[in-house]
């Protein structure tokens, strides 16, 4: 009986989403995208020192919705898709390494 009432508590507690209602999350796939290639992009090329094919390669999404560019002067990467999304993330120094702006 006890492990019967285990289960009913562990599958209603299953239902009630104690992670919140994902109707109200913030951010969406795209710009989680966009963020990540921009960052991950610029610590493969600035902070890892890899070279720009290796670079695009890993931070790659699938579906491959957003485009890298490069700023060798100012040590950055941006990334967009859809005319909308956009990231930008720069090198700051050795030590904090690749941040969002």
């Amino acid at each position: 009986m006890k492990r019967l009432v285990l289960l009913a508590a562990l599958a209603l507690g299953a239902c009630a989403n104690p992670l919140g209602d994902p109707a109200t999350f913030d951010n969406n796939d795209v710009e989680l995208a966009v963020g990540n290639t921009a960052r991950m992009g610029c610590s493969c090329l600035f902070v890892m020192n890899m070279d720009e094919a290796y670079c695009r390669a890993w931070v790659k999404a699938s579906p491959d919705v957003a485009k890298m560019n490069i700023d060798w002067a100012d040590k950055s990467v941006e990334s967009s898709a859809f005319l909308s999304f956009a990231a930008r993330a720069r090198l700051v120094d050795d030590k904090r390494g690749c941040v969002l702006e």
